[in-house]
């Protein structure tokens, strides 16, 4: 079949009310979230990850996924309005959204964001269309060994990308690994790290760690932060028409920007929030006239907007075809398609066809909806940032409990959930990302299965992860990324080291 068969069967499946429905919700509930400040799409996320288990596959994850591509959206208005970014992608929106929004100049900087996100969606849509297929043939050329390889490189790459000290990532993902393998061990069937508790014989669940360390941590970190709006300005239909020159000076940085997330979107471990970064950057970059960003210039919003909506679509093809997810989301979306019964990997294309497409033609319709809905609902994204967080904030962590009850009617899980919470709460002071953890703890099985299974079938032999030619090459990989890392950081260590001499120099030699 041609990509346009598939994408008319995918169509047929995304049109029918059910799906309708669901992609409305996902989308609306998403924008909503991506409006207030310090949440995220992984709050929401968690909250109603429960309510997916009634739904049927392809509404479930239809309804995920609108929320996180939905709350990229409503990310940008209180990254303009306040300052204060919904999530770590929409941070590079306040260097130049706030100042435009200070200017007087809310309502266009907010149009054209809109603009923005509905062209690199769209731009991001394609490419994984285009490329997923392609990508899945050559998965199935992967072996137990292949897989264990391509896992180490994601969950490296997720330690190394996130933030800047790489033991702290390295320690989230070891983390997240042991907290993967409590359970029932998968060949001898004997209980491990399960301390007693008859309720861990199965693992831990992926929504008392989802809600716990996203949702009820960042709800703990936010809890009294007052939120005061740096803009004033009423918004209405004139004051959100684009400004002379704006649209003009728009069109190229969406492009590069939405090729630069489309293509970083699919890299384990880089995601939205590095593609917002480097968009921007080579915006600045080639700019005529550096010295206007960071004091309003629309190319530093339209870009990373581009960007940042692309890589949200692309990031689906790693976790849709290899079963590799790029971030935290992404995880979740690969533990909710674990939970109903569907593998992620290549044969998801085959075995599960009309999930697949109709999930990737719900994109078109979802963002058709978000471009529909967010401009003239604006006004409405903005009162809901009057809204006060002591009302708002008991409210979610209730809807929490209730829906994390609800699974099993099990208090030891709401439990489970208050402890990862302040656990993750703990990992925010210590600064220590939360994202890799999660990404370990998904991954965690899957990677001892391939592993083990590896050795296995070569009777012990550890030479047969580096005899495949893909294999070798993706460990190979794995250790240069991880050798260049450890090279860098230690030169920029060394260049921070003040030199004794310069300092005598310029004390006139006087100690």
């Amino acid at each position: 079949m041609t990509i346009f068969d598939n994408l008319l069967m995918g169509f047929g499946v995304a049109l029918s009310w059910e799906a309708l429905v669901y992609c409305f919700i996902g989308v609306t509930l998403g924008t909503f979230i991506g409006v207030l400040p310090g949440l995220g799409p992984m709050v929401t996320i968690g909250m109603l990850l429960p309510i997916t288990y009634y739904l049927d596959p392809t509404s479930a994850i239809i309804m995920l996924a609108g929320i996180y591509y939905g709350s990229q959206y409503g990310n940008s208005t209180a990254s303009i309005l306040l300052n204060l970014p919904g999530t770590s992608a929409g941070a590079v929106t306040c260097l130049d959204g706030h100042p435009l929004a200070l200017q007087g100049r809310a309502g266009s900087a907010l149009f054209m964001t809109t603009i923005a996100s509905f062209f690199g969606s769209c731009f991001g849509i394609i490419v994984l269309a285009s490329l997923a297929p392609i990508l899945a043939n050559f998965a199935l050329q992967f072996g137990p060994t292949e897989y264990f390889a391509l896992m180490l490189l994601g969950l490296i790459a997720a330690a190394i990308l996130v933030r800047d000290s790489l033991v702290r990532g390295l320690v989230s993902v070891l983390l997240g690994l042991l907290l993967g393998l409590v359970g029932t061990d998968i060949y001898s069937g004997s209980p491990r790290f399960t301390f007693g508790f008859l309720k861990l014989s199965d693992g831990i669940g992926l929504v008392p760690i989802a809600t716990g360390v996203f949702g009820v941590a960042l709800i703990m970190a936010n809890a009294g932060r007052h939120v005061v709006s740096g803009s004033t300005e009423k918004l209405g239909w004139r004051s959100m028409m684009p400004g002379p020159g704006d649209v003009r000076r728009s069109i190229l940085p969406m492009f590069r920007g939405a090729s630069i997330g489309s293509i970083l979107g699919m890299l384990p471990g880089a995601g939205p929030t590095i593609s917002t970064f480097i968009a921007y950057a080579t915006e600045k970059k080639i700019a005529r006239d550096p010295s206007r960003f960071g004091r309003g210039a629309i190319e530093g919003v339209a870009a990373p907007e581009a960007s940042n909506n692309a890589a949200s679509q692309t990031g689906f093809v790693p976790t849709l075809t290899l079963g590799v997810p790029g971030d935290p989301v992404m995880a979740v979306m690969l533990g909710a398609l674990m939970i109903h019964g569907v593998p992620p990997g290549p044969m998801l294309l085959v075995d599960h066809a009309p999930l697949f497409w109709g999930l990737v033609a719900s994109f078109f319709i979802g963002n058709l909806l978000l471009l529909i809905l967010n401009i003239p609902l604006i006004g409405l994204w903005v009162q809901l940032l009057k809204v006060p967080y002591g009302l708002l904030y008991p409210m979610i962590i209730s809807f929490v409990c209730i829906g994390v009850y609800s699974i099993n009617n099990s208090v030891f899980d709401v439990g489970l959930v208050m402890a990862f919470g302040l656990f993750g709460y703990m990992m925010l002071l210590l600064s220590i990302e939360p994202a890799p953890m999660l990404l370990g703890f998904i991954l965690a099985p899957m990677i001892e299965e391939n592993f083990r299974r590896s050795l296995i079938l070569s009777r012990g032999d550890f030479m047969t992860f580096v005899e495949s030619p893909i294999s070798g090459g993706l460990i190979a990989l794995t250790a240069l990324l991880f050798g260049w890392i450890i090279v860098s950081d230690f030169y920029q260590k060394k260049a921070q080291v003040p030199n004794p001499n310069a300092v005598k120099k310029n004390s006139g030699g006087k100690d």
